[in-house]
C-alpha cells in the first residue's frame, strides 16, 4: 500500500467516508442508493438480451444500459415504457410468471426497487413463491423482499436475533437457496457479505437452481420456447467476488458489464447465449450517473467538510476535537495509524508475509496422487491443465515414475505399504490426495487425510471400512469423494440422471437392469478365455467365486458363491451386434436405497463378457486353479516346478505323464468339454512352462495370465454399458428407456478403461478443489450437483452416452 506509506510520510490525515457511521452503526455517506437504480436499469437491459438469445422478444428490449440516459428520469421513461407494454400483456405466455427478488432493504435495495416500481408490479411475500411461480399473471411482475429473518436459521434452533447475527453470523445457516431462490427469475443482491458469514447461494446450489425446469402448463411453440430454467439473471450490486454469491468469481465492468455463468462447467463466458444465468457485478455503478450521483453524495458529505477542516493534521490527534461521526472515520494522522486503526499495520504485515510466499509457490492448489498405473495418466493430465494447481505423483515403481517425464508434475518414489510414515509426511503438503492404490489401501489413506484434514477422491466402492469413516470426516470438514470411476462411477451417474429425470416429471421407476464390462475390443478378443488383462487379474479371477443377491418381480435371488454364479450366465442381447452373456454382480439390492428405487420390482446390476468366458472359467475352477488358499508346493521359495508338472500333481500323477494321459485326465474333470480343454491348452497350462509361484492357486495363476493375456501394444480395449430402465407414469401408462454407453481404446493412446476411470476422477478432484464440491463425509456420485456437472464435462470430453425411449 504505497499510498498510505505516502500520506503517513507527509502527515496528510485520511478520512474514509465508508467508516462514517452514526450510533447505531448506519453509514451516513455512500452512494449507495446511486448503485441501486444504475444495476437495475443495467440488470433490465440485460434481461432483455438474454431473453431474445433464448428467442424470446421482450419489452425490456426497450430499456438500454444506465449509461445511455442523460439522468435517471430518462432511464425511468424507458422502464415505464416497457412497463406499459407489459401491462397490455405483451410478454410471451412461455416465459411464465416473473418474480423479481431483492435481497436486504437498505439503500441499495431501495434504489433499486425505485427504479423496479415503474413497471406495474405486486410485492409478495417469501411464503407466496411457489404458488406464484406456477399461477401468476403474465401483464405484471412480482417482486419479494428477503429480509434476512425471512433465510437466516441457526444452526441450533431457535429464532433469527439480529443482534447476534451481527456478532457471530457463523452460527446462522440461510435457506435462501432452497425457499426463495428456486422461484425468482432475477435475484438483485444488495447485501454485504462478512468471510464468516453464511452465503445466500453456493457453487453446489447453483447446479440444481440452474438445472432444466417442467412447466407442462406453460404454451410454447417453435418461436418461443420453454425457458431452460427458472432463475434468468442476477445483479449482484455487493460486488463482493466470491462472496454471498459464490459463484461470482470477479466484477464485470462497465465496457463489459455481463457474463453468463455455466453452472454445469463451473465457468463464466462473455455472451448471452448458452447454458446458464446473466451475471452482472459492476463494482463502481454510480459511475454510470455520474451528475446525479456525484450531487447525492456530494449532499451527504458537505455537511462534515467543516468539521473535517476545523484543525489541522499538525496537531496533536487528542487535540482533534470534532464529532465522532468524523472522527471514527479516520485511519491515518500525524504521521501514524490512528487508534481504532492501528490493526492495518499488523493485516500489513500478514498480506506481506502470505505474498512473499506466494512467490516462492505460485500454486496456490496442490493435488497429491498416489499410484502411477494404469489409470493414472489421464488424472495427472487433466488435472496438471490446470496453471494454478501443482500435482505430485507418488508410486513404489520408478518405472511408473518415468512414464510420467513429458508431464510438469513432481514425482517422488514411496511404497506405502512399507513406509506408512513417509506417506504420514506426504499428506499435509497437500491440499488434495487422489488414491489410485488398490482398494484396500483406501481406508488408511482415509484415516490420515481426515487426520490432517484435507480431501480425497477414489474410484473404487465405498468398502464397509471406508464408510465407517463417514462420520469422523464430517466432524473434521474432510470431502471423501468415492465410486468416480466406470463401475462404479459413470454408470451410477446415467442412472441417477435417469431417474431423477423420470421423478421430476411425475413419473415412478418400474424396474432397472444394469450390464457393465470392461473388454477387449472386438478385433482383439482372440484369447482363450475371450478376455484380456490391462492390470492384475486377480479381481476378475476372484469375481468368478463370488456369489450374487438381486431382486426380481418383488422376488429376492441369491446365487451361491464357488461358481454358482457361472452357472447363472445369460444371454445378452441388446447389442446385437456383439456376442455378448452376462452374469449379475454382487448384491443389487442394496442400490434400491442408495438409488432411491424403492418403486422397482426388478432392480439387476451385472457383469458383461464374451460369449464363452463363464464356461472356460467354470471349467479353470473345477480344476482347482482359482483356489485362493495356501498351498505348499506353490511356496514361492520351494523347488521349482513347471505348469504341467503343477497339473500332474492335481491327479497325483508324476510329473512325466504322458501328454494325452493328462489331457484324459483334464477333459474329465472339466465336464468332458472339448472347447474347455482346448482352452486351457492354449493357455499353456499343460506345458513345460516354468511356474512363478505365489503361494495359492489362484494368486499363481493371477500372476501367469497378466502377462501371457496382457494386452500387446496397439491393441485395443472397450468399456460397454447398458442400462434399461422401465417407467410408469401417472396415468399407468409404461416405457423403457435405454441408455448405452461405448467407448473404445485409442490405438498406442489411452485404453477405454484408463479415460472412462481416469477422467472423471480428474473431473470430481477438480470440482472439490474449485469448491463445487462442498458436502463433508464419504460421499458417491449419486446426487444431481455431483453427477450432473461431471457428466457434462466427460461429453466435452468424447465420452458420451446414447439415449433410447421405447414405448412398452
Amino acid at each position: 500500500m504505497p499510498l498510505l506509506d505516502a500520506i503517513i510520510e507527509k502527515n496528510i490525515r485520511l478520512i474514509d467516508y465508508e467508516r462514517m457511521v452514526d450510533e447505531s452503526g448506519q453509514r451516513t455517506v455512500a452512494f449507495g442508493k446511486y448503485a441501486g437504480v444504475a444495476g437495475m436499469i443495467n440488470i433490465l437491459h440485460g434481461l432483455g438480451l438474454r431473453l431474445l438469445a433464448l428467442g424470446h422478444h421482450t419489452p425490456f428490449m426497450h430499456i438500454g444500459p444506465s449509461h445511455n440516459y442523460r439522468n435517471t428520469e430518462q432511464a425511468r421513461q424507458a422502464v415505464r415504457d416497457a412497463g406499459y407494454e407489459i401491462a397490455l400483456d405483451r410478454l410471451p405466455k412461455s416465459i411464465g410468471p416473473l418474480v423479481f427478488v431483492f435481497t436486504g432493504s437498505g439503500n441499495v435495495s431501495q434504489g433499486a426497487q425505485e427504479v423496479f416500481q415503474e413497471f406495474p408490479h405486486e410485492y409478495i411475500e417469501p411464503e407466496s413463491l411457489p404458488k406464484v411461480a406456477k399461477q401468476g399473471a403474465t401483464n405484471k411482475l412480482y417482486v419479494c423482499v428477503a429480509r434476512r429473518d425471512d433465510h437466516y436459521v441457526r444452526k441450533e434452533g431457535g429464532k433469527f436475533d439480529a443482534e447476534e447475527f451481527e456478532m457471530h453470523p457463523y452460527r446462522y445457516a440461510s435457506t435462501f437457496s432452497q425457499k426463495i431462490a428456486p422461484y425468482a427469475s432475477v435475484i438483485i443482491n444488495g447485501i454485504y457479505w462478512a468471510p464468516n458469514a453464511p452465503r445466500l447461494i453456493t457453487i453446489p446450489d447453483a447446479k440444481i437452481l440452474l438445472r432444466p425446469i417442467q412447466a407442462p402448463w406453460l404454451p410454447s411453440s417453435p418461436g418461443c420456447p420453454h425457458l431452460p430454467h427458472r432463475l434468468l439473471a442476477i445483479c449482484d450490486i455487493s460486488a463482493d467476488p466470491g462472496g454471498s454469491i459464490e459463484f461470482v468469481k470477479e466484477c464485470t465492468t462497465i465496457d463489459k458489464p455481463f457474463c453468463l455463468y455455466d453452472a454445469e462447467q463451473n465457468m463464466e463466458t462473455e455472451s448471452f447465449q448458452g447454458s446458464g444465468a446473466l451475471i452482472c457485478s459492476i463494482d463502481n455503478m454510480p459511475a454510470q450517473i455520474p451528475k446525479e450521483a456525484t450531487d447525492f453524495f456530494g449532499n451527504l458529505l458537505l455537511p462534515y467538510i467543516p468539521d473535517m477542516l476545523k484543525f489541522p493534521a499538525k496537531l496533536p490527534w487528542e487535540d482533534y476535537d470534532v464529532p465522532l461521526v468524523v472522527k471514527n472515520a479516520v485511519i491515518a494522522s500525524n504521521r501514524q495509524l490512528t487508534p481504532s486503526h492501528e490493526y492495518i499495520a499488523e493485516l500489513r504485515r500478514k498480506n506481506i508475509s502470505s505474498s512473499q510466499k506466494a512467490q516462492r509457490h505460485p500454486e496456490n492448489r496442490s493435488v497429491l496422487i498416489l499410484g502411477a498405473g494404469y489409470v493414472s495418466l489421464p488424472v495427472v493430465e487433466y488435472l496438471a491443465k490446470s496453471k494454478n494447481t501443482e500435482v505430485t505423483v507418488a508410486s513404489q515403481l520408478q518405472s511408473e515414475l518415468d512414464s510420467l517425464g513429458k508431464l510438469n508434475v513432481n514425482t517422488t518414489l514411496i511404497d506405502v505399504q512399507r513406509n506408512y510414515d513417509e506417506l504420514e509426511k506426504l499428506i499435509p503438503q497437500h491440499d488434495i490426495v487422489v488414491s489410485l492404490l488398490p482398494y484396500v489401501f483406501h481406508p488408511d489413506v482415509a484415516k490420515l487425510c481426515i487426520k490432517f484434514k484435507k480431501n480425497m477422491v477414489t474410484a473404487s466402492y465405498i468398502s464397509p471400512a471406508m464408510r465407517e469413516l463417514d462420520a469422523a470426516a464430517k466432524e473434521a470438514g474432510v470431502t471423501i469423494v468415492n465410486e468416480v470411476g466406470v463401475d462404479p462411477g459413470i454408470d451410477h451417474m446415467l442412472a441417477m440422471e435417469c431417474f431423477d429425470e423420470v421423478k421430476h416429471a411425475g413419473g415412478k421407476i418400474s424396474s432397472f437392469v444394469s450390464w457393465c464390462g470392461g473388454l477387449p475390443a472386438p478385433e482383439h478378443s482372440n484369447s482363450p478365455i475371450r478376455y484380456k488383462f490391462s492390470w492384475s487379474p486377480r479381481g476378475v479371477l476372484l469375481n468368478c467365486l463370488s456369489g450374487a443377491k438381486y431382486l426380481q418381480d418383488n422376488c429376492v435371488l441369491e446365487i451361491p458363491g464357488n461358481g454358482g454364479l457361472l452357472d447363472a450366465v445369460q444371454d445378452l442381447d441388446f447389442m446385437p451386434g456383439f456376442n455378448f452373456e452376462g452374469f449379475p454382480n454382487r448384491d443389487s439390492t442394496m442400490y434400491i436405497d442408495e438409488y432411491s428405487i424403492q418403486s422397482a420390482k426388478t432392480v439387476l446390476r451385472g457383469t458383461i463378457r464374451y460369449k464363452g468366458f463363464s464356461h472356460i472359467m467354470k471349467g479353470i475352477m473345477q480344476l482347482g486353479l482359482l483356489n485362493p488358499e495356501q498351498v505348499a508346493s506353490l511356496h514361492p521359495n520351494g523347488p521349482l516346478t513347471t505348469w504341467k508338472g503343477y497339473m500332474c500333481e492335481l491327479f497325483d500323477k508324476s510329473p512325466d505323464l504322458f501328454e494325452d494321459s493328462l489331457k484324459d485326465l483334464v477333459f474329465e474333470k472339466v465336464g468332458r468339454s472339448e472347447r474347455r480343454l482346448k482352452a486351457i491348452e492354449d493357455l499353456g497350462l499343460l506345458e513345460e512352462v516354468p511356474m512363478d509361484k505365489k503361494g495359492s492357486p489362484l494368486d499363481t495363476l493371477s500372476n501367469y495370465l497378466s502377462k501371457k493375456l496382457a494386452f500387446a501394444p496397439g491393441e485395443k480395449d472397450m468399456i460397454v454399458m447398458h442400462h434399461n430402465v422401465g417407467v410408469t407414469w401417472p396415468d399407468k401408462s409404461q416405457e423403457k428407456r435405454v441408455i448405452n454407453f461405448v467407448c473404445y481404446g485409442e490405438e498406442n493412446g489411452y485404453s477405454a478403461m484408463a479415460k472412462t476411470v481416469g477422467l472423471p476422477t480428474a473431473i470430481a478432484t477438480k470440482m472439490v478443489l474449485d469448491g463445487e464440491i462442498q458436502r463433508r463425509g464419504v460421499l458417491a456420485p449419486l446426487t444431481m450437483d455431483m453427477y450432473q456437472p461431471i457428466l457434462s464435462r466427460l461429453r466435452s470430453e468424447g465420452l458420451h452416452a446414447v439415449d433410447e425411449i421405447k414405448a412398452s
